[in-house]
């Protein structure tokens, strides 16, 4: 069943031509913004037409892209209009904002490494609180590293995680590794 899966997804890919990869890039990109697409069927696609290395690099460079254009909406052209929104609601405070903006680097990045965190939630809230430029863009960089090789390399679903514990024991060494990783470059950068 998965070689017949394969072969269509090969033949699908093949047929499309230079669409199929730009298809997938596109994909990766708009994933980030909209929740409904899923974000490893676009990894999966670009590593079949890519190869291993070259579908993470191109995963990885659209993934970061989709985020970032996510976080810079959010940031530049509806944060203030949500800020007047939320405050006069008393939805969130001022307080949760701040825990949320100053979170620390390694959190950061854990968070943003871990495969089954909603990418848009974590690029709107970072867009709306005031979480510098440079710790978002760091920690999407080395986060989504981990995630693109979680999907591209391991890819399951959560539901088959639950039912096979090893699936969960690779995540939690791979956000262990992102952890520690994000830890060494903060003490070298210095991100606040």
């Amino acid at each position: 069943m998965f070689d017949a899966i394969d072969n269509f997804i090969d033949t699908f890919i093949t047929n499309l031509g230079v669409w199929g990869p730009i298809i997938g890039c596109l994909g990766i990109t708009i994933e980030s913004m909209l929740p409904i697409l899923p974000l490893f069927v676009f990894i999966t696609l670009n590593f079949l037409a890519f190869g291993n290395i070259l579908g993470f690099v191109i995963s990885w460079i659209f993934t970061c892209l989709g985020c970032f254009l996510s976080f810079l909406l959010f940031r530049k052209k509806i944060q203030t209009w949500i800020y007047k929104r939320i405050h006069k609601k008393g939805l969130i405070s001022k307080e949760t904002m701040d825990i949320i903006a100053n979170l620390k680097f390694e959190q950061l990045v854990t968070i943003i490494a871990m495969p089954f965190t909603p990418a848009f939630l974590v690029n709107i809230v970072a867009g709306l609180s005031k979480m510098s430029y440079k710790k978002f863009i760091s920690s999407l960089l080395i986060g989504k590293i981990f995630l693109v090789y979680f999907w591209g390399f391991v890819g399951v679903s959560l539901v088959d995680s639950i039912k096979n514990p090893i699936y969960l024991v690779r995540v939690l060494i791979l956000l262990l590794i992102a952890y520690v990783f994000s830890k060494v470059i903060n003490k070298k950068l210095k991100i606040v």
